[in-house]
């Protein structure tokens, strides 16, 4: 199958945790839904398109920052105060898009869209800007590996499950005596929209899709495992 593989940075960088709100936590890569959302504006999609996507990285240090948070009381009145973020320090990712639609011209209206922005990117929060060091378009096929595949062990990835039910990679760091595996996240993907109102009062919520992953690195590929790889020998974290 074709994706576009994109090689991204990006200086600080908070990618939120919904569920966080004292101390806007971040995720420590952006989940799939904050990927997605970049690639819709970027390319002026009105609906969504389907695809699936891998998201591999790694950021220096975190630190926290502070911001000015807007509330509304009761009143409806805007009530203004300090709060805190917590920030990515030099965050590095290689992301692969995989669009359903794999013809040339939807490819390229993606390759397009990276190579020639029409306007600055940004991934997490809107001042969040990216600096797109490479794009390309590459190759990904399940290959049944002649040996076991190492991937860079400083790099980080968003694991399906599937793939560790499958036992197709193994991942975690042992070096230390004690076995550290990963953190298990839910992230959101895509969203459809449901109607939960009556006829006269209409009302509708998004109701999230959401996939379950592993975060972890030290990642290898299982010889004699058929595992998702790029034309640059790297393994590709989503089910083709």
């Amino acid at each position: 199958m074709k994706a576009i593989k994109l090689r991204l940075y990006q200086n600080m960088v908070n990618y939120r945790v919904p569920t966080s709100f004292q101390l806007k936590e971040s995720y420590p890569l952006p989940p799939y839904s904050t990927v997605i959302g970049m690639i819709h504006s970027l390319c002026n999609f009105k609906e969504y398109k389907p695809m699936k996507i891998s998201i591999c990285g790694n950021y220096f240090s975190k630190v926290n920052d502070l911001y000015t948070r807007h509330e509304f009381n009761n009143s409806d009145d805007v009530i203004k105060g300090p709060a805190m973020v917590e920030l990515l320090v030099d965050v590095k990712l290689i992301i692969h898009i995989i669009p359903e639609d794999q013809s040339e011209e939807f490819i390229g209206t993606i390759l397009k869209a990276f190579k020639y922005p029409k306007e600055y990117p940004s991934l997490g929060r809107r001042e969040d800007i990216v600096l797109i060091e490479n794009v390309k378009i590459v190759d990904v096929k399940e290959i049944k590996l002649e040996k076991d595949l190492n991937n860079d062990e400083e790099i980080f990835a968003y694991i399906p499950i599937n793939f560790i039910k499958k036992k197709l990679v193994n991942f975690g760091d042992k070096k230390s005596g004690i076995n550290i595996y990963g953190t298990r996240y839910e992230l959101t993907k895509n969203y459809s929209v449901d109607s939960v109102g009556t006829k006269t009062d209409p009302k509708t919520i998004r109701k999230w899709k959401k996939e379950e992953v592993l975060y972890s690195s030290n990642i290898k590929g299982f010889k004699r495992k058929e595992v998702p790889v790029d034309d640059d020998g790297e393994i590709v974290f989503c089910e083709l």
